[in-house]
């Protein structure tokens, strides 16, 4: 059965896509993955497609289905795949629900800013209701700064879940994802990749 990893965030653009499509990039040379797009953008199928015409890419599974099939379809998925990547839609429905329902982790990224903070005590609160495990994650993060320092010392004083890996804000992040691929494939030696690497780990030290 599948580690289900669901991304979810109702703010737009803290990377909440491109987060899952490297994620599962970087776990694909090694495990048997699959991304499940319930986003309404669908931009991660775009990425999977993309990414299927490119040789030597390592195989991503894709379903992009929703609404009342939704919950069979995590079902198969889980049972065909080592690890499922789940891109939520930005808004709490009924979509999202079950995605976070069915997740072994739920991935909450945000760029150090009050109002990305705000966003993600909804979804924080909606893992709680479903009982699942759930991190917020800095993605296209300023090296420092002091709202950065602020927002983590407020996420700190609330002891809210963070995880310690960090994104930065990487131009070859997003010239990846429009190749349809991840980081740790167009620069493997890059800081980016670094950062990549090291979440993964983080990620694996909490789901196995």
């Amino acid at each position: 059965m599948a580690v289900v990893i669901t991304v979810a965030q109702q703010k737009g653009g803290a990377g909440k896509t491109t987060l899952a499509a490297n994620l599962a990039a970087t776990l694909a040379p090694r495990r048997r993955v699959a991304v499940l797009d319930i986003d309404p953008q669908r931009s991660l199928a775009r990425w999977h497609a993309l990414r299927a015409g490119r040789p030597g890419a390592a195989p991503v599974g894709l379903s992009d289905l929703s609404g009342w099939r939704l919950s069979a379809e995590l079902d198969r998925m889980r049972r065909s795949h080592d690890v499922l990547i789940v891109d939520s839609p930005p808004q709490i429905d009924t979509d999202a629900r079950l995605a976070v329902r069915g997740a072994d982790l739920v991935l909450v990224p945000l760029q150090p800013s009050p109002p990305d903070l705000w966003a993600a005590e909804g979804t924080l609160a909606l893992a709680a209701a479903e009982r699942r495990p759930a991190r917020l994650v800095f993605n296209r993060a300023p090296a420092a700064g002091r709202l950065r320092a602020e927002v983590a010392a407020e996420i700190a004083r609330r002891g809210m879940p963070i995880l310690a890996a960090t994104l930065g804000n990487r131009a070859g992040v997003a010239a990846a994802f429009a190749r349809g691929l991840g980081i740790t494939e167009t620069a493997p030696r890059s800081v980016a990749a670094s950062e990549m690497l090291a979440l993964l780990t983080e990620i694996e030290g909490i789901v196995g």
